[in-house]
């Protein structure tokens, strides 16, 4: 099984290449984020015959009869808010170029009209399991659209059809959860957005990921040959923390235990997959919604030379002034220090003044804030410009999480001669609870210099709704020794000023030497908020490496 999508908006030539480049039974494409659903949303209200991703329509118009004959079925979630209509889509482009495609498609996640979700909702959406896949894969489908469904139910879904697996072999289907969830994000596990990524050779450009997926669940991942990037244990480490928490990784089909998973080099870009264990999946759905949380903009400062702080307190006196009279519900303000003392080139000499405001009238944060900016361009600081003219306000957005019972989310498998397939939901299930801490090795001991963190660590970052995720691995049994007792939750705050004051939870991974930390609200409301300028948290983790710690000079 391979991936030839990790976004909306990941290479465009990704189909035909995995298509062309070597052997391959099935090939899927993630194409729903959070801020995904929000475009997608905004795009159905405002054309109710659109709401899924065009990009893949335009992908399979030169690519939908080379994967009919080579007999590799397509799955995808790029159906998003209307899986019925792109499938619609594709059966049109399949009698336009004369090919006998069989299109089938799963629904059923749409909840918007189920229940009132409150003002300004532009979507609900359960994340339902692969279970409608497997019965579309089952009806002789080619060609499978879905719209919100896990990440992972990409794989488990073409593997359980394949395999045959019952709806409780639990220890299968986690295993196809764990290589779903390193191919989902396309070539973040071939050595794209990976920490050591100058001891991989060649990751100009990197090539998609693919599993080869065993009847017991176990897994290889590699990419086709000749590819660039690379497959190795560091690489798929990474992916496996990407977005993830604890030892449990619920989902609608399995709770994956994270904790049991092995990884182990099994050749030139091949790294195997296995021990992976399975419990019963919660008996909640997760839903995500998402609504307009109003409108807001953003000016940005620069501030030379000398003077810094007295400069940035200058353009805020004058700011504020300006807004007294139609103060925005929230004005926010941020002073990046990019500046060195006696630069060279001028950009090195500038620090940054961010101003950002919000507000649900557009009008309070458009031209109100946008005026007020330009017209201190000849009344302020020495050196006044921006780093871009001031704009009108923009609509933002929030996700949030809501749960609902399994057997009250209907899961629908649309057939290819039309034929609507319930799907059962799962047949047990079991509140996932923290896992138990695992004893913790002896520390190791020794001299100690200061030195930053990523010399010895890697890192991946993400986001969760308002929440980050940052989770760390080394590639040593003494590294690990070291990081379990010394990166505590006390610790990465004082590495990460900005998360001193929110909750941050730890978990232990020791079979990937590993941990993962949830920084709740470091997001504010989530991506399509934009509450600060690395809205999904994507170098959280390259910041914390970047920072300095005592390390053991053994490991250096």
């Amino acid at each position: 099984m391979g991936n030839a999508s990790g976004f909306y908006g990941d290479r465009f030539d990704a189909v035909r290449e995995m298509l062309t480049d070597g052997p391959l039974d099935v090939l899927t494409g993630d194409y729903l984020a959070e801020l995904t659903m929000l475009i997608l949303g905004r795009d159905r209200a405002k054309d109710p015959s659109r709401g899924y991703a065009t990009t893949f329509l335009r992908q399979l118009e030169d690519t939908l009869g080379l994967a009919v004959e080579r007999g590799v079925r397509i799955v995808t979630n790029a159906g998003g808010l209307n899986p019925a209509g792109l499938a619609d889509a594709v059966r049109a482009l399949a009698r336009r170029l004369g090919s006998a495609v069989r299109v089938a498609h799963v629904e059923g996640d749409d909840l918007l009209g189920a229940r009132d979700w409150g003002p300004g909702v532009v979507s609900a959406n359960a994340y339902l399991g692969g279970g409608g896949i497997a019965a579309c894969l089952r009806g002789g489908a080619d060609v499978v659209v879905t719209g919100r469904v896990t990440d992972a139910a990409l794989v488990t879904g073409p593997a359980a059809w394949h395999f045959g697996w019952a709806p409780d072999d639990w220890d299968a289907l986690a295993g196809a959860v764990v290589a779903g969830h390193v191919l989902e994000c396309g070539t973040q596990a071939t050595g794209g957005n990976y920490a050591f990524f100058s001891e991989l050779g060649d990751v100009r450009r990197p090539g998609f990921p693919l599993a080869e997926i065993h009847r017991d669940g176990s897994a290889v991942i590699t990419k086709h040959p000749g590819t660039g990037g690379a497959v190795t244990v560091g690489t798929v480490t990474a992916q496996l923390l990407y977005e993830t928490a604890g030892a449990r990784y619920p989902g609608p089909d399995v709770t994956a235990r994270l904790d049991s998973v092995r990884l182990a080099q099994d050749g030139p870009d091949r790294v195997r997959i296995h021990g992976v264990r399975g419990e019963a999946p919660p008996p909640t759905l997760k839903a995500g919604l998402t609504r307009l949380g109003g409108h807001r903009n953003e000016v940005v400062f620069v501030l030379t030379g000398l003077g810094i702080d007295a400069k940035a307190g200058l353009v805020r006196d004058q700011m504020e002034a300006a807004l007294a009279e139609r103060r925005p519900a929230e004005i926010r303000w941020t002073l990046a220090r990019t500046d060195h003392r006696d630069a060279a080139v001028q950009e090195e000499a500038s620090a940054l003044l961010r101003l950002v405001v919000r507000d649900r009238d557009p009008d309070t944060v458009g031209r109100a804030v946008s005026g007020a900016a330009v017209e201190l361009a000849l009344a302020s600081i020495p050196g006044f410009h921006l780093t871009a003219p001031p704009g009108k306000a923009t609509p933002y957005g929030v996700f949030e999480a809501a749960y609902v019972p399994q057997d009250a989310v209907p899961h629908i498998a649309v057939l290819p001669d039309g034929t609507r397939t319930a799907i059962p939901p799962a047949p047990d299930t079991r509140h996932p609870t923290p896992a138990d801490e695992p004893p913790l090795p002896p520390p190791l001991q020794g001299p100690a210099r200061r030195a930053p963190l990523g010399l010895i660590a890697g890192a991946r970052s993400g986001d969760k709704g308002g929440s980050a995720n940052i989770g760390l691995w080394v590639r040593t049994d003494d590294a690990w020794r070291w990081l379990v007792h010394t990166l505590t939750t006390d610790r990465l705050r004082e590495l990460l000023p900005e998360t001193a004051g929110l909750p941050v939870t730890r978990h232990q991974l020791p079979r990937l030497r590993a941990l993962n930390f949830t920084v709740d609200g470091l997001l504010g409301e989530g991506v399509a908020a934009q509450a600060r300028f690395d809205p999904q948290a994507k170098a959280v983790g390259e910041w914390l490496r970047s920072r300095h710690l005592d390390i053991p000079e053994v490991l250096l």
